[in-house]
């Protein structure tokens, strides 16, 4: 393997960090009360079946809505895996109509493995933020 191109490197991992979060690092946003939206871009079903706290749920057939998205905040959205790319193609469609995005990296299922809190509520089934 040849090594790498450190500028390229650099592009690629400051380009990450501008628009992906982990799920430690976004847990520590809700509880310092920052200023983000959160939005689960899953099918409904498994939003109620249980989501990150306070996370608005916005599946694929009512994202021509924008219904719960934010212009003056970032919207971090996510979906089910490291392997989904709902979130990412979300990302793009939000994004191209003027929203502030990032990706929550490893979705649901990493939220799940590092053992934070999920609400089961359906309290915020399709809520406007």
């Amino acid at each position: 393997m040849r090594p790498v191109d450190p500028g390229k490197a650099r592009e690629y991992f400051e380009a990450k960090m501008a628009f992906s979060t982990g799920p430690i690092e976004t847990e520590r946003m809700i509880r310092l009360g920052e200023d983000i939206n959160i939005v689960d871009v899953r099918a409904s079903e498994d939003y109620q079946e249980g989501h990150i706290p306070g996370a608005k749920s916005l599946p694929q057939d009512r994202w021509d809505s924008f219904e719960g998205l934010s212009k003056d905040k970032t919207n971090l959205l996510y979906c089910y895996s490291q392997v989904c790319h709902l979130a990412a193609k979300a990302a793009v469609h939000f994004a191209a109509a003027g929203y502030p995005v990032m990706e929550l990296d490893g979705g649901m299922r990493s939220w799940r493995e590092h053992n934070l809190d999920v609400e089961t509520s359906r309290e915020n089934v399709g809520a406007a933020g």
